[in-house]
């Protein structure tokens, strides 16, 4: 279970932006405003998603 979220040091504060948690073996993905549902990966699956978002 991931229990230290945090956002991005270019965040805005009108609370429109994403969060990232991780543990030894799982990254986590969530919307600030609405925390659930929440994207789980492995870290390799992680740095697959975020290359393809990078790509996109």
């Amino acid at each position: 279970m991931i229990t230290d979220w945090r956002k991005s040091s270019r965040s805005v504060d009108n609370s429109t932006c994403v969060e990232v948690g991780w543990t030894g073996e799982v990254v986590g993905y969530r919307d600030s405003k609405n925390p659930r549902p929440t994207l789980i990966f492995s870290r390799r699956a992680a740095a697959a998603f975020v290359a393809n978002i990078k790509r996109s």
